[in-house]
């Protein structure tokens, strides 16, 4: 018998202040059996910073050939391909000819991937961006994952302030400059 995905419902609000984004969402995301805590996390985050009109989630890891999140506009065209963990470069590389922006967004160690990636063959390579997720924040939210939850997001400076209840969860998401000045 299959695994089926568990579906978690999240109520928000979103203050980013970098991008002056302020939204109420309503989400209802499911989490593959073979996606791990972390990754889950870090892709609803992920939406967070890169809400906008156009994004949702893909099927991902049940469709290989769809990024983690996508943003397309009203012809179905991919303007944002959103990717989450440790993508392997011949992703990435995919990605980059797919669409005009691609962004990760890692809970892993930014700085071992950065470099699984250097002097492989990435289209557009210096236009891909590479953000670090603090782990600690990561690893603390899935302490408190729940199939229902409701929590107040605040972006300022690229620093996150996650509000659970009379919880305060807080932590950076930093571009990483994953390609080598030296080229």
């Amino acid at each position: 018998m299959a695994l089926t995905s568990t579906i978690y419902t999240f109520d928000l609000t979103l203050s980013d202040v970098d991008r002056g984004c302020y939204e109420t969402l309503a989400l209802r995301v499911a989490m593959h059996p073979s996606e791990s805590p972390e990754y889950f996390v870090t892709r609803v985050l992920a939406y967070c910073l890169e809400y906008t009109e156009g994004l949702a989630f893909s099927n991902g890891l049940s469709d290989p050939d769809e990024p983690a999140l996508a943003v397309r506009d009203l012809t179905g065209t991919i303007k944002a391909w959103i990717e989450v963990g440790a993508p392997e470069a011949a992703r990435i590389h995919k990605a980059s000819k797919a669409a005009p922006r691609v962004a990760v967004y890692t809970h892993k160690d930014a700085a071992k991937l950065a470099e699984r990636w250097r002097g492989e063959r990435i289209h557009r390579a210096d236009a891909v961006e590479l953000y670090a997720v603090d782990q600690a924040l990561v690893a603390n939210l899935v302490a408190a994952l729940q199939r229902r939850m409701s929590f107040a997001l605040a972006v300022t400076s690229g620093h996150l302030y996650l509000t659970l209840g009379e919880r305060m969860l807080e932590g950076a998401v930093q571009r990483y400059p994953w390609q080598s000045t030296d080229a």
